[in-house]
């Protein structure tokens, strides 16, 4: 079996490794700073390009009813009429340290990490969106055990079992998950398992109201997982075969079995270990895009997560907090490609430091 790359004596090998991730974390800042810019420009600067003034962009504070005055004097105290890099500067002085919002009536301060300031609800964006993590972040990370399981362990059977009926079953039942929308299958989960079995809670159950009991949590959650699961695990099982069935047929594969290692050990040690680095990058950008908000699962099942609270800000017309959700979507896949950089090393030997 052919060994891993020659990393040279262990001090060498460990300056690498601390060279790698002070490389990797600085061009995660470059990245975060890259995303906060381009996030702003879309919200403020596309729109200026594309004709809007100061006045039409303060309208989306005021709400229809406000007068022409009204409306400038909006722009004016919310800095629209600025210069675009004081508006961007101002923007990341709120990240950093804060801002203060003339609301009229009285200034309010949204303290940093100051992702806005939501004139509807009078309240600052990122404790709304601190509020509803919990809700998003456990359905993200329970439906992330579930499609890691199941999508690998089908894939990695499909793969060893090549042309059985199992194979070409679960491929099957793979792309059926992959082809149907999570809100239909979400909705027919909700119409036979809680509407009509009563097996489960039903859509607009908010899991964090179960208090410190596990079971509770879990059963109000165990659908939405189940759901959002099968949409992902059935990707993940096409790819895990996909992998299998090459890496399989490598050298280092037979090279091996003529060792005489066990099949177990050759699967799992080096098949599946090699065939994982496409899948740590595509889970990676998967649960860096949920943790941003399960638009559509969170709106299906009417959990109160942020992705639910960015449609339901979508429809009110509350800019403030569609542009924190998305800059917190964003910094969540920058730091989700960070973690799987770091992890390239760990998982396929054959990746070097450079």
């Amino acid at each position: 079996m052919t060994g891993g790359p020659d990393r040279g004596p262990p001090v060498t090998f460990a300056a690498d490794v601390v060279t790698y991730i002070i490389r990797r974390l600085i061009a995660a800042v470059i990245l975060l700073f890259v995303v906060s810019a381009v996030t702003f420009a879309i919200f403020f600067l596309v729109p200026r390009i594309a004709g809007f003034t100061a006045d039409d962009l303060a309208s989306r504070y005021t709400g229809k009813t406000a007068g022409a005055e009204q409306t400038h004097e909006m722009a004016v105290k919310l800095g629209f009429t600025d210069p675009m890099y004081e508006q961007y500067g101002r923007f990341v002085k709120g990240l950093v340290a804060g801002r203060d919002f003339d609301t009229g009536p009285s200034v309010e301060h949204c303290p940093a990490p100051c992702f806005g300031y939501s004139f509807i609800k009078q309240v600052p964006v990122w404790p709304e969106i601190v509020g509803r993590m919990p809700v998003t972040l456990s359905l993200a990370l329970g439906a992330a055990i579930i499609w890691l399981g199941f999508g690998i362990g089908t894939g990695v059977i499909s793969a060893l079992r090549r042309g059985t009926f199992f194979d070409r079953a679960s491929m099957g039942i793979a792309l059926a998950g992959v082809s149907l929308p999570i809100f239909f299958t979400g909705l027919l989960a909700l119409s036979v398992f809680s509407y009509a079995l009563d097996v489960t809670p039903p859509g607009g159950t908010d899991p964090t109201e179960s208090g410190n009991n596990p079971l509770e949590w879990a059963h109000a959650l165990l659908l939405p997982w189940i759901t959002l699961a099968f949409l992902y695990s059935a990707g993940y099982a096409r790819l895990t075969r996909a992998g299998m069935l090459e890496t399989m047929n490598e050298d280092f594969i037979r090279t091996a079995r003529a060792k005489g290692l066990t099949e177990r050990r050759v699967v799992t040690k080096h098949g599946l270990r090699s065939a994982l680095t496409p899948i740590v990058t595509i889970f990676g950008l998967d649960l860096g895009l949920l943790l941003g908000g399960a638009i559509l699962t969170e709106k299906t099942f009417g959990l109160p997560g942020i992705g639910k609270w960015a449609v339901d800000s979508i429809q009110n017309n509350d800019l403030p907090v569609v542009l924190g959700v998305t800059m917190v979507g964003a910094f969540f896949v920058v730091i989700a490609n960070l973690v799987v950089d770091l992890m390239y090393a760990v998982i396929d030997p054959r990746v070097r430091l450079g």
